[in-house]
């Protein structure tokens, strides 16, 4: 009997979490409506928006794969001083206000010195896709990193040492070994990393309103027109994020 009263809380509890999380999103399409929908697929200023959220926010996630899973990888592995001062200024973006963290970059990377020296090889941070990408790579780059670091916890350091005895180089193990067995980590933090990418804004918008990211175009048009004009665009986003969040997840599914 106390066994299933338990299962009956668990269960009761378990449905207002979902509630809350789906309810939301089920009445935005319910509420917009097909013909809207349609009209909005069809607006320029939209898609463009979303091609930009999505590239800008994948390219971000390519840049902390090349440059992050070794800073895992070193975490995971070795102990050395500085080790838990480098792992919390690895998760502070995830507790910082993402307007302070735009305010952060634009002091940093605008008219600085630092933002003169990028300047000289032709990169610009304030109203370029560059600072959309490193205002969304900021705000999301621990959510890979920390996933590829528990990845690269769980791979048996026995097999590491094995293929170094039977010959092969340290890269060799690396990109042979240790990152096809993390690669289940490596993928869902990737996945983790670009979605949160897709929808920020409050780093964005302080250093990049145009060219306007999806969140930004949704946050112009509620705030200069209302709900009517912005719910449609916040739909098609939603839908746009979850057909291609569901077919990474199955083509990932279906990889050994």
């Amino acid at each position: 009997m106390q066994k299933k009263s338990f299962i009956v809380l668990l269960i009761a509890l378990a449905f207002i979490i979902v509630f809350f999380l789906s309810v939301p999103i089920l009445k935005m399409f319910v509420g917009v409506g097909s013909d809207k929908l349609l009209e909005t697929i069809k607006d320029g200023e939209v898609l463009a928006s979303i091609w930009l959220t999505m590239k800008v926010s994948a390219w971000a996630m390519i840049f902390v794969l090349i440059t992050g899973l070794p800073l895992a990888y070193i975490i995971a592995r070795y102990n050395f001083p500085g080790r838990s001062l480098i792992e919390s200024i690895i998760d502070i973006p995830i507790m910082i206000p993402h307007t302070a963290a735009g305010i952060a970059l634009l002091t940093t990377f605008g008219d600085t010195f630092l933002g003169d020296f990028f300047k000289f090889f032709g990169i610009e941070f304030v109203g370029t896709e560059y600072g959309i990408m490193i205002a969304m790579m900021f705000l999301s780059a621990p959510f890979l990193i920390n996933s590829a670091k528990d990845g690269f916890r769980k791979v048996d350091v026995k097999l590491e040492k094995v293929a170094r005895t039977l010959g092969a180089s340290p890269i060799s193990v690396f990109f042979r070994i240790t990152i096809p067995n993390a690669k289940k980590d490596i993928i869902n933090g990737a996945l983790m990393m670009w979605s949160r990418g897709l929808g920020e804004f409050g780093a964005v918008v302080i250093l990049v309103y145009h060219p306007m990211t999806t969140p930004v175009l949704i946050f112009d048009r509620f705030n200069s027109y209302g709900l009517s004009f912005s719910a449609p665009v916040a739909a098609v986003i939603i839908a746009f994020s979850v057909v291609v969040f569901l077919a990474v997840r199955f083509v990932t599914s279906r990889l050994k």
